[in-house]
C-alpha cells in the first residue's frame, strides 16, 4: 500500500441550507455589513429578483437583469458600472451559472463581495472559478476574489424549476464530482465528498422527474449540487470540463446540457487510465459502470443524449477539436485529437459511450 500524500485547502465560504432558508438573507447580508445589495438576475428570473428587492427595501440599491450565458465581456461591463453607479456595497446573485458567474465578474472588477442564492444545481457558488467570453472564445480562471462569501440554499426555490432544467443542471453538477475524483489533485476529503455529491444526485434526480413537487427529492440534489461545488471549487477539473467550454464558449451551446451530453464519453475516454475514480462513481451512481451509468441517469430522466439535440453543426466537430486539444487541461489519459474527435462524434450522435 503507498503512503498517503495530498494537499487540501479549504475555501472560506459560508453556507446557509434548508427549506424557508432564504428568511435568513438579511441576517446574512448585516453579517457582510452590506448597505446597499444590487440583485443580479436573468430577464426571465426579473420578477423573482424584484420580490427580493422589496423585502430588502433600502438595503437594495436596484436590480441587474441582464445575465445570459458564458457571461459576455460586454454583459460584465455594464453590469460593473451599473455597480458602481448605484454605489452598490455588495451583489446578491439570484439564480444559475449565468448570474451567479456574472457576479463573479463584478467581484473580479471591484472587489465587491458576492452572497450567492442559487436556483439550479451548477454549483458555480462554491468555486473562486469565473469564466468570461470575449470574441467567441471563452477564457476561465482562478482568483479568490470571487468566491462567494455566503451561499444560501433553500430547496423551496427550486420548486419552480422546470424538471428538464434540474435535470441537466443536476448532472452538470454531477460531472463535477466525478472529474473530482480522478483531478490530479485529489485528496480524500474533496473525495468523500465527490462520491456523497453523485450519489444524492443520483438519488435526487430521478424522484423529482416521478414527483416534481417532492421537496426532499429537490433537497437531495440541491445537497449533491453543493458537494459537488466544494469539489469543483477545491480540485482541478480535465477532459470533460475543457470539452464542455470549449462547446459552449465557442459555438454557443447551452452550457448544463452540453455537460449532460458530454460527460458519459468523457469518462469512457477516462476509464481505463482511472479505474479507482470510476469504480467509486459507479459505487454511487448503483451500476456496474461509471460511464454507462451516466447515460442510462440521462436517459432514465428525460435529458439529452446528442450535441445534434443542442443545436451543434456537424461540420463544426472538427473546430472544436481542434480547440480542444490545442490548449488541453491535465487529463489521466493523455489528449490525442484524432480520439477526441471520434469522442465528438459519439456525442453528436447520442451514442451509449464506449470504452
Amino acid at each position: 500500500m503507498t503512503a498517503l500524500r495530498f494537499t487540501y485547502q479549504a475555501r472560506p465560504a459560508r453556507v446557509v441550507f434548508g427549506a424557508g432558508s432564504l428568511e435568513h438573507l438579511e441576517r446574512e447580508l448585516l453579517a457582510l455589513g452590506a448597505e446597499r445589495a444590487l440583485v443580479l438576475c436573468t430577464p426571465g428570473q426579473r420578477a423573482a429578483a424584484e420580490a427580493l428587492a422589496k423585502r430588502l427595501g433600502e438595503r437594495c440599491a436596484g436590480v441587474f437583469d441582464g445575465a445570459v450565458m458564458h457571461v459576455p465581456i460586454e454583459v460584465a461591463r455594464e453590469a460593473q458600472a451599473r455597480a458602481r453607479a448605484l454605489e452598490a456595497d455588495c451583489a446578491i446573485a439570484l439564480g444559475g451559472g449565468s448570474t451567479i458567474g456574472l457576479g463573479k465578474a463584478i467581484a473580479l472588477d471591484g472587489g465587491l463581495p458576492i452572497l450567492a442564492i442559487p436556483t439550479t444545481f451548477a454549483g458555480s457558488e462554491m468555486t473562486p472559478i469565473y469564466g468570461l467570453t470575449e470574441g467567441g472564445l471563452k477564457r476561465t480562471g482562478n482568483d479568490p476574489r470571487v468566491l462567494p462569501r455566503t451561499a444560501i440554499y433553500d430547496p423551496e426555490l427550486m420548486m419552480s424549476l422546470p424538471v428538464d432544467i434540474a435535470v441537466t443542471s443536476g448532472i452538470n453538477a454531477l460531472a463535477h464530482a466525478a472529474e473530482g475524483l480522478y483531478a490530479q489533485d485529489a485528496n480524500p476529503v474533496t473525495s468523500l465528498m465527490a462520491e456523497e455529491a453523485i450519489a444524492a444526485l443520483a438519488r435526487g434526480l430521478p424522484a423529482l422527474v416521478a414527483d416534481p413537487r417532492d421537496i426532499e427529492a429537490r433537497s437531495q440534489a440541491l445537497y449533491g449540487a453543493w458537494l459537488a461545488g466544494t469539489v469543483l471549487g477545491t480540485v482541478g477539473m480535465a477532459l470533460h470540463h475543457k470539452l464542455c467550454h470549449t462547446l459552449g464558449g465557442s459555438f454557443n451551446l447551452p452550457h448544463a446540457q452540453t455537460h449532460t451530453v458530454v460527460l458519459p464519453h468523457a469518462l469512457a475516454y477516462n476509464a481505463a487510465a482511472a479505474p479507482e475514480a470510476m469504480r467509486r462513481i459507479a459505487r454511487a451512481l448503483g451500476s456496474a459502470e461509471a460511464a454507462q451509468g451516466v447515460h442510462d441517469l440521462a436517459r432514465a430522466t428525460g435529458a439529452p443524449l446528442s450535441l445534434r439535440e443542442l443545436g451543434m453543426k456537424e461540420g463544426d466537430l472538427d473546430r472544436a477539436a481542434d480547440i480542444a486539444a490545442a490548449n488541453p487541461y491535465w487529463n489521466p489519459r493523455p489528449v490525442d485529437r484524432s480520439a477526441i474527435r471520434a469522442l465528438l462524434q459519439d456525442a453528436f450522435d447520442g451514442r451509449a459511450p464506449r470504452h
